[in-house]
């Protein structure tokens, strides 16, 4: 049996940022998190915070959620990024 996949975008998406660097380490480090605000983030954020913390000596971790789970990430939250030096993202349906 073959599968056709079909891409629902207008053609190719331009590029609009670059990766960020790696880490060398997350010891010390700030990472933020940034919920949908769906309730299955809570445990998943909760158990990350401690693995991170526990395990990577990450020193600081700052919980946000979007004021709307299917928009981006509201401008203050955005501003906030800058302070961070990781973020990971979640939806938790």
């Amino acid at each position: 049996m073959t599968y056709q996949v079909l891409d629902p975008t207008p053609g190719a998406a331009s590029a609009t940022g670059r990766l960020a660097p790696r880490l060398d380490r997350l010891a010390g480090k700030t990472v933020g998190f940034i919920s949908n605000g769906k309730k299955g983030t809570k445990g998943f954020f909760a158990h990350l915070d401690r693995l991170l913390r526990e395990e990577h000596g990450v020193a600081k971790v700052v919980m946000r959620t979007k004021s709307n789970y299917s928009a981006p990430a509201d401008p203050d939250i955005a501003d906030e990024i800058r302070n961070w030096d990781a973020m990971i993202s979640g939806i938790g349906d």
